[in-house]
């Protein structure tokens, strides 16, 4: 899989030296991590989206959620209604800056086997997301 938005490599110096701002999209839904699971898979039907930017009680992004995730987590032995997105993200992050080299966002969700990456800006504010080519 490619990351969007990719470019042809050129003598361009501009092209070798993009960065996340570079190919980021807009954040897409963004929810609070009180949410239950059930409603952020309703709320994910009812916008169309593949994944949600989760953010804490100051605004802060945790971390981000996809269909197939909440899909996993529901049909778990553990789940009950009751499971919120704070349960299911555990730790913040990974997270990426609006300034890091293509290249490096690239290395790190191939090895971490991610099909989105949320951008956040100093503060943990979501900016955008990196997302793989479908």
């Amino acid at each position: 899989m490619t990351l969007v938005q990719t470019q042809p490599h050129s003598t361009n110096a501009d092209s070798v030296h993009r960065t996340v701002d570079d190919a980021m999209e807009a954040a897409g839904p963004q929810v609070c991590d009180d949410m239950t699971v059930e409603v952020a898979l309703a709320v994910m039907a009812s916008a169309r989206a593949g994944h949600l930017v989760v953010c804490d009680e100051d605004g802060l992004c945790t971390g981000l959620i996809t269909r197939a995730g909440l899909a996993t987590v529901r049909d778990g032995a553990a789940y009950t209604d009751r499971v919120r997105l704070r349960d299911v993200l555990g730790d913040r992050g990974p997270f990426t800056s609006p300034t890091t080299a293509m290249a490096e966002a690239q290395h790190a969700m191939r090895y971490r086997r991610l099909d989105a990456l949320p951008v956040v800006d100093e503060q943990g504010s979501a900016l955008g997301v990196l997302a793989r080519a479908r």
